[in-house]
């Protein structure tokens, strides 16, 4: 697990996720929010949200977070690791609303500078519409990779926090 891209609906945790490996496996960690939006929400060209991941993808060592269906391919392709957090939909919202009270008037640290935390109509329909309308095509590319990539899907809390339990274990006896 050297290059690692998360996937999942807006609020099933994958940032936290990133960043909690990121730290036990010492990669560093890129969340797609914060680089391919400008401030006041405006979002960068295809052209540069192209190079952006372009040059990421070309290093040793990564961990990328953020869907972006535009250029996943690439990602996919880049990476030896897919993790897909395929929480429930209740679960999602319920973090989205969370998240949107816990950083009110402030950034959170895998969004842009100058992107307040919001939430719009337009955002919790995709939230809400992720399961039946976004999961089926990302779960058929996951199908249709070759045998050479890990591809972890979560379904649970408890399964996260298991995954996570079991690579802090991993990281720990590398350490000794």
């Amino acid at each position: 697990m050297k290059k690692m891209i998360l996937i999942g609906s807006g609020g099933s945790g994958k940032s936290t996720l990133a960043r909690k490996l990121g730290e036990l496996l010492s990669i560093e960690v890129h969340h797609l929010d914060a680089l391919l939006w400008k401030p006041d929400w405006i979002a960068v060209s295809k052209e540069e949200q192209i190079t952006i991941q372009d040059e990421l993808l070309g290093r040793d060592r990564w961990i990328i977070d953020g869907n972006y269906g535009g250029t996943l391919d690439r990602r996919i392709k880049a990476a030896d690791t897919v993790i897909f957090v395929d929480l429930s939909r209740w679960i999602c919202l319920y973090r989205v609303l969370k998240r949107r009270f816990r950083h009110r008037h402030t950034k959170r640290i895998d969004m842009a500078e100058g992107c307040e935390e919001r939430i719009t109509l337009h955002f919790m329909r995709w939230v809400w519409a992720y399961p039946s309308k976004h999961k089926p095509k990302i779960m058929k590319q996951l199908m249709e990779l070759s045998n050479d990539k890990s591809i972890i899907v979560l379904k649970t809390r408890s399964e996260v926090r298991t995954f996570l339990e079991r690579i802090e274990r991993e990281a720990s006896r590398r350490q000794h």
